[in-house]
């Protein structure tokens, strides 16, 4: 479907019901954002009664409140029904009286599918929007959300994600009934942008039964999600990242990091120090090979090697370095004077023995990449001094 503008305005006055949840709070950030949203706030602290009051002004609503973990079975009626029948009410009332337009974004749940008391009070929430959509002042818009994961999550509560990143960020157990279950996951960040481009008037992709889809959607195995995020602690030791960049594992891994208390903010790496200076290993990948960097004190050379398909980036970060090359088969030499100063990346090339020498006064820092992870038993690194 095509975007088209449904309603449009300078400055934006919205609702927010469940503001101070998961959600809520992830789509408060987001709208702090932008100088031409104004956010009202509705938590469990204010009461049905107030809505009216707190819809003065305003030209879209977010609800998002809603009961999964009471502690009586009844409030799921209260909190996720009735509540929404009030809001219904309000909007309408507020919404005729000015004569402008109210669209309402609900996030309700695939679970409104299943036949218990939770799934009930969802779907009889989407009933009461369903009827309430037939006012033309009142655009519906209702997300039938499957897992939702990303920062802010409460753990040990009704997300794995959340509770799996909370646990193992400190070394705690987790528990794992059945590895082969599936999860259906969508991620924080494309649920709040779909909202916001709602909220700005692109009309909304239908999915099955009317409902809003977010995409993309996730399918992983619960053992399957247990390793990544294990493998992401162990990444501080092996130094070994996940392809953390795109897709899935990329919104997993900011979803881990988002939980690391602060004393974890920073690690330390290893040295490995000798004559010439330090060398220290930053992070490998799994096929883009390794970063690290390298010190070396005033008049030391480093390297005096060659590669046969190993290539190689360095940047000198800081001090004066003259590079020098010369070829294998041809005895061909080149050199280059390269300063911090002026930041240049020199590249190795196959075939090309190659050092490094400060010839500056103070110690030499820099930063090296080199296309594949250093193995000892097949290192492509033959020495020959220049």
């Amino acid at each position: 479907m095509a975007k088209q503008l449904l309603w449009k305005t300078e400055h934006m006055r919205v609702l927010i019901t469940g503001a101070n949840g998961f959600i809520g709070q992830n789509l408060q950030l987001r709208l702090r954002e932008r100088s031409d949203v104004q956010v009202v706030h509705f938590t469990r602290n204010n009461k049905s009664e107030q809505l009216e009051k707190l819809l003065d002004g305003v030209s879209f609503v977010f609800h998002l409140a809603g009961i999964n973990r009471p502690q009586d079975s009844k409030e799921f009626a209260l909190g996720n029904t009735k509540f929404t029948r009030d809001l219904c009410h309000a909007v309408v009332s507020v919404a005729r009286s000015v004569g402008k337009p109210i669209p309402i974004l609900y996030t309700s749940s695939t679970q409104a599918a299943r036949d218990n008391d939770y799934g009930r009070s969802k779907r009889d929430a989407e009933a009461a929007l369903s009827v309430t959509a037939r006012d033309p002042l009142v655009p519906v818009h209702v997300f039938r959300l499957p897992n939702v994961f990303g920062k802010w999550c409460r753990p040990n509560y009704n997300s794995a994600v959340a509770t799996f990143c909370h646990n193992i960020a400190r070394n705690l157990p987790i528990q794992v009934n059945d590895p082969q279950a599936v999860l259906m996951l969508v991620y924080i960040d494309d649920v709040i942008e779909h909202f916001v481009q709602i909220m700005d008037g692109a009309a909304h992709m239908v999915g099955s039964d009317s409902f809003v889809e977010i995409q993309p959607q996730y399918e992983i195995t619960v053992g399957e999600l247990a390793r990544l995020i294990r493998a992401f602690r162990e990444s501080r030791t092996s130094l070994m990242t996940e392809h953390v960049g795109v897709g899935l594992v990329r919104a997993l891994y900011a979803t881990y990091v988002s939980y690391l208390p602060v004393e974890a903010f920073a690690y330390e790496l290893s040295r490995h120090i000798d004559q010439r200076g330090i060398f220290v290993e930053m992070m490998k990948t799994p096929d883009c090979g390794q970063f690290s960097f390298f010190t070396a004190h005033p008049g030391v050379t480093r390297g005096g090697h060659y590669h046969h398909s190993k290539t190689e980036k360095f940047l000198v970060i800081k001090g004066q370095a003259l590079f020098r090359f010369r070829h294998m088969q041809t005895a061909q030499t080149h050199e280059l004077q390269i300063s911090g100063d002026k930041p240049q990346v020199v590249e190795t090339v196959p075939g090309w023995t190659h050092d490094i020498t400060n010839t500056g006064p103070e110690d030499l820092v820099v930063m090296l990449w080199a296309n594949e992870i250093f193995d000892r038993a097949r290192p492509d690194t033959y020495y020959c001094a220049l």
